[in-house]
């Protein structure tokens, strides 16, 4: 068999994230996985992501293998600082209206006759992106989407339509969100039983119909039963009921998780050159980390897109200081409204009279980047669970 036949027998999968941190975390460490087992990958990132990847990782953190390559696609945004997250309403408004021609595009180059990869077998999308079962559709393409969320995360998303055309969501108006409204029960969510409104996911909160994250997410929903199967970031041990009602809405339901114990059974130097992060990863704090008795640590991280206010941040502070605990906080320098992640001089000579060395913020109120899934293959026994 010459190379080029083993080539064309190849499967190959085009893996395309939601082009925010955690998301695309979760859809690399999966396409790692799927590279072991055989498959060629295409990892699509957007032109943004892209110049992040790079700008964090170095110029060539995007070479990728022979057999594990980048491609890239405009999110249809104009340019913005790459030291920031996007704003979330701007890119799921882009995501519905923009990202369907382009990705068309890249799949007709990859299908092309002159192109060196093997035909595309399957598509791997993130389920926010709806976009992909229309062109999995139109190339005649299997398609797989993958909610990196619990399971009982993905069935409330896909009850979102149902709430919608029973007029609970969107909310009446704000008063919904204190009266009590939140604690209505629902009671016909298969496999979820005594669920309150407040239980599903923060989707169901909104007040406006045409919020365009809500719409995006109604969108995703609506469209992931025309898919071959979804993946969810879940075991059956931890949500068999709800994986079982999920097995009778879809062809094929995969459970695959956790991610990361099985990539870290892996042995290929070559992939781990490809790594993960939009931010560059500070790893000051590990030997303080790893200096802790195990089960000690409070970790608190709000993920890549959630802005608090001042005052919350204060707030939060205050609560891990009264906590009487080490604490490992992570700061995103956009995380704040206005830009300032500095907690004030009083706030920090309180925390220092008050429980001397036992706590630590590290630089006190500045950024702490350490990602804590990369940091997980070093010995971090500190970390409370």
């Amino acid at each position: 068999m010459d190379s080029k036949t083993q080539v064309v027998d190849k499967p190959h999968a085009v893996c395309i994230p939601c082009p925010v941190q955690s998301h695309m975390k979760a859809m690399l460490k999966l396409s790692k996985l799927l590279h072991h087992e055989g498959f060629h990958i295409t990892f699509v990132n957007t032109e943004f992501n892209r110049q992040r990847f790079m700008k964090s990782r170095g110029p060539n953190s995007l070479d990728g293998l022979p057999d594990f390559r980048f491609e890239t696609i405009p999110d249809g945004l104009p340019p913005s600082d790459i030291n920031a997250t996007q704003d979330l309403h701007s890119l799921s408004e882009s995501i519905m209206n923009n990202f369907l021609a382009p990705f068309s595009d890249l799949l007709v180059k990859l299908n092309s006759a002159t192109s060196d990869n093997p035909p595309v077998t399957c598509i791997v999308s993130d389920a926010s992106m709806a976009f992909t079962i229309t062109a999995a559709q139109e190339f005649k393409i299997p398609v797989v989407m993958f909610f990196p969320i619990s399971a009982c995360s993905v069935m409330g998303v896909l009850q979102l339509p149902t709430l919608k055309d029973k007029g609970i969501i969107p909310l009446k108006d704000e008063s919904s969100l204190t009266n009590g409204y939140l604690d209505t029960i629902i009671d016909w969510i298969p496999g979820m039983r005594d669920i309150r409104l407040r239980d599903l996911p923060s989707f169901v909160r909104t007040i406006d119909p045409n919020d365009i994250v809500f719409r995006c997410v109604i969108d995703a929903a609506e469209r992931a039963p025309r898919a071959s199967g979804i993946i969810v970031h879940t075991f059956d041990e931890l949500e068999q009921e709800v994986l079982h009602a999920l097995s009778t809405m879809f062809p094929r339901v995969y459970a695959i998780g956790p991610l990361e114990p099985q990539l870290n059974h892996l042995s290929n130097d070559h992939l781990e050159s490809i790594g993960y992060g939009l931010w560059k990863e500070e790893t000051e704090c590990l030997n303080w980390l790893n200096s802790k008795a195990p089960n000690s640590v409070i970790y608190v991280s709000f993920g890549s897109i959630v802005v608090m206010t001042p005052s919350q941040l204060v707030e939060i502070g205050w609560g891990l200081a009264n906590s009487k605990h080490p604490f490992l906080w992570i700061i995103r320098p956009e995380s704040v409204e206005g830009g300032s992640t500095i907690l004030s001089p009083e706030f920090q000579e309180e925390i220092k009279e008050r429980v001397q060395d036992e706590i630590l913020n590290w630089h006190i109120g500045t950024v702490v980047g350490v990602d804590i899934e990369t940091g997980a293959e070093y010995n971090l026994n500190g970390l409370a669970a």
